[in-house]
């Protein structure tokens, strides 16, 4: 065989294996970015990648300072981790957890010193057991007392009456200077970081949303507005009208969108367009968004997609559609794909929706998502009520935890609110208090669970509210 056809065919594979390895690091990234938009996930890679790098420089500064005492070690390590496993906790004031270190290795002092003065020289391998209950007495007693009550204060509070050849004083002294580096590290962290964390890892939040809407069906001027007040809550936000007609035998093949510049139209496309440059006009001037409308011929999935592609759209909103009592093939199609959209139904002429219910089964991208879309609808006079149902009283704390991870990075007026009830019937049984129920279409489940238990948008009928059901991109 000829070398050169040889090399080239090396040169091809080699090429598509590179193609391949890059798609799997971009499907792996993806992955990881939706991963770690969990605020659990965060924070337990946070423990693992932060604290050994705080203690390894507390060693460092250790081994070069002969008078510091590797003891300093345990009660910073579990003091930090219980800074940064939970920020935004009882323990997690940095001041109160220098001074509840400090105070313990005080406490322990003024035990061992006690006890010196009682029982006299105990030798440095012995504790006697009055030092140790009058350290752990006094920890207690004054950090209650100052409200600087912290779990690793006790443990500075036991070690310093073990502190070996180290001088007891030398030891208070180096618990308040290690804590303080511990402090300033978890407060940089927490303020440029975790609680900006919108910023950095949540991309409804970063994104200036453009918005695509399909003009679909009776209720299309309803999804319109109601894509445009979600386009409008962004400097940058701008809405595009996407309007599909039927395939004609001369351009059944060609389902590119086409705007109004690309030449003549046909009476067709020229009816689509008033009607779309119409529902436009009234976008731009009582919602102030840039507007653009699209018109296309072919398959409507197809050409939404390409639509989608060709203007830079993040974000597709249509009106609900069913066929036959289950989701329509475009919807369907919508759901399954690469662009985040909202399955939009509306049940009469709301151009407002202040009193927004978000339900939330768990935490995630598509949580944030629902509940950033949430408060740019309802404003800053609006409500936001973001709820989660549990089925028995044992599920109450952690769900409480869960919705408070989820709505501290959002702004505006939000409660959070656990349920124990079956989620439609709550739905059923609160859906009149509001103007729209937003839901998630559980993108997520395997097709098996779905089959077993329908998503929760599947199982609700008749409402008293607009419902939008939100599915996150692949």
């Amino acid at each position: 065989m000829d070398p050169r056809h040889l090399a080239a065919r090396a040169v091809a594979r080699v090429g598509a294996l590179r193609d391949r390895i890059r798609r799997v690091e971009r499907l792996e990234m993806v992955a990881f970015g939706r991963w770690i938009e969990n605020t659990n996930n965060l924070l337990h890679l946070s423990i693992l990648l932060i604290i050994p790098v705080l203690i390894a420089v507390v060693t460092l500064i250790s081994n070069s300072v002969s008078t510091l005492s590797f003891l300093l070690f345990p009660p910073l390590a579990s003091g930090s981790y219980t800074l940064f496993s939970d920020p935004e906790g009882r323990y997690a004031s940095p001041v109160k957890f220098v001074v509840a270190l400090t105070v313990g290795a005080l406490c322990g002092l003024v035990a061992v010193g006690f006890t010196g003065w009682a029982y006299g020289p105990t030798g440095t391998a012995l504790v006697h057991p009055s030092a140790a209950a009058l350290a752990i007495f006094l920890a207690g007693a004054t950090t209650w007392a100052l409200d600087v009550e912290a779990p690793s204060a006790f443990s500075t509070a036991l070690l310093t009456l073990v502190t070996g050849n180290v001088n007891p004083e030398e030891y208070v002294v180096s618990i308040f200077f290690a804590s303080v580096v511990i402090a300033i590290a978890f407060t940089v962290w927490r303020e440029q970081f975790y609680e900006r964390r919108a910023e950095y890892l949540y991309g409804t939040v970063r994104g200036d949303d453009h918005v695509l809407v399909p003009m679909r069906g009776e209720t299309a001027t309803q999804t319109a507005f109601f894509a445009a007040r979600l386009a409008a809550a962004h400097s940058a936000g701008k809405v595009v009208l996407l309007d599909v007609l039927p395939a004609t035998p001369a351009d059944e093949s060609d389902a590119t969108p086409d705007t109004t510049a690309d030449g003549e139209l046909d009476a067709d496309a020229d009816a689509s367009v008033e009607r779309l440059e119409s529902c436009a006009h009234n976008l731009r001037t009582q919602l102030g968004v840039p507007v653009e409308i699209a018109v296309a011929r072919g398959d409507p999935l197809t050409a939404t997609t390409e639509a989608a592609a060709n203007t830079n759209s993040d974000l597709v909103v249509t009106p609900y559609e069913e066929d036959r009592g289950l989701l329509s093939d475009y919807i369907r199609g919508l759901f399954g794909g690469s662009y985040d959209t909202v399955a939009f139904r509306s049940t009469g002429e709301t151009y407002r929706w202040r009193r927004v219910l978000v339900l939330v089964a768990r935490p995630g991208d598509a949580a944030h998502a629902m509940i950033d879309f949430a408060t740019r609808l309802a404003g800053k006079t609006g409500s936001v009520s973001v709820t989660t149902c549990i089925s028995s009283e044992v599920e109450r704390r952690p769900a409480e935890s869960k919705l408070a991870n989820l709505v501290e990075t959002a702004d505006g007026n939000i409660e959070t609110r656990v349920a124990r009830s079956e989620v439609t019937a709550f739905i059923a049984s609160n859906a009149a208090s509001y103007d729209l129920v937003v839901l998630g279409s559980s993108g997520d489940r395997s097709p098996a669970s779905r089959f077993i238990s329908p998503p929760t948008f599947e199982r609700i009928r008749e409402v008293d509210c607009d419902v939008a059901v939100f599915d996150r991109g692949h």
